[in-house]
């Protein structure tokens, strides 16, 4: 499936976050991005965060700058936010949310955590690998576990099932774990990214298969992409 910046989201926002979206969102296309999402947090002061990225899931500083620049004028012209607050504009980072069917298909082989919005086969909360999109459901094997309880004596039980195809209209939540894989596979498109471009790249071939420990970036220890940009609360 080929990725573009106007795929319909499959997970959106609500309330003052939604209507913040709808403005962002038509001035981000324009500029050759695609929304990702929208957060209002009031950690620090209030706080608006809108993660995008390019077609390809790139994002550089520059992007950041050039969202910032063009969207900040619209949103103080419409106002959605009547309280000070400071604009981040960042990418999705490693262990991105996942919002499009593209993205369950771009991160297929990688370990996701599902959360649904009402129960599916008497789960709501699924981690595993995701298997690709199927119609209008995506895959995700689990780590079966075995039945607590059994006696050795006890007669075989059918196996636990371990592999679950999700409607995407269930999804309430996607995001990517962040794993030695992924950051090995984040490199390497970093360093392609950086090869289509025809700039230098510092790091030998061989550096993409041992990954880094991941740095701390935040409350939570997450890794976060290149491009965070900040706007001083007005």
């Amino acid at each position: 499936m080929s990725a573009s910046r106007h795929e319909p989201r499959l997970i959106s926002e609500t309330g003052l976050e939604a209507r913040v979206a709808a403005i962002a969102e038509p001035v981000i296309e324009d500029l050759g991005f695609r929304l990702v999402r929208v957060k209002i947090s009031s950690q620090g002061g209030m706080t608006l965060q809108i993660m995008a990225e390019r077609e390809d899931g790139t994002f550089s500083v520059d992007d950041c700058e050039a969202i910032s620049r063009n969207l900040s004028p619209v949103l103080d012209a419409d106002d959605p936010i009547t309280a000070a607050y400071r604009l981040e504009i960042s990418s999705p980072g490693i262990d991105r949310i996942l919002v499009r069917r593209s993205d369950f298909v771009r991160f297929a082989d990688h370990e996701a955590r599902v959360e649904l919005s009402r129960l599916f086969e008497g789960r709501k909360r699924f981690r595993g690998m995701l298997l690709g999109v199927e119609g209008d459901t995506v895959g995700i094997k689990i780590e079966a576990k075995p039945a607590k309880g059994r006696a050795e004596t006890d007669a075989p039980a059918e196996p636990p099932k371990d592999t679950f195809w999700v409607p995407f209209d269930e999804i309430a939540e996607a995001k990517l774990v962040l794993t030695d894989e992924l950051i090995a596979a984040s490199l390497r498109a970093g360093k392609q990214a950086l090869k289509e471009l025809d700039m230098p790249d510092e790091a030998e071939p061989d550096e993409v298969e041992d990954a880094p420990e991941p740095k701390p970036a935040g409350p939570k220890g997450s890794v976060r992409g290149p491009g965070r940009y900040r706007k001083k609360a007005r």
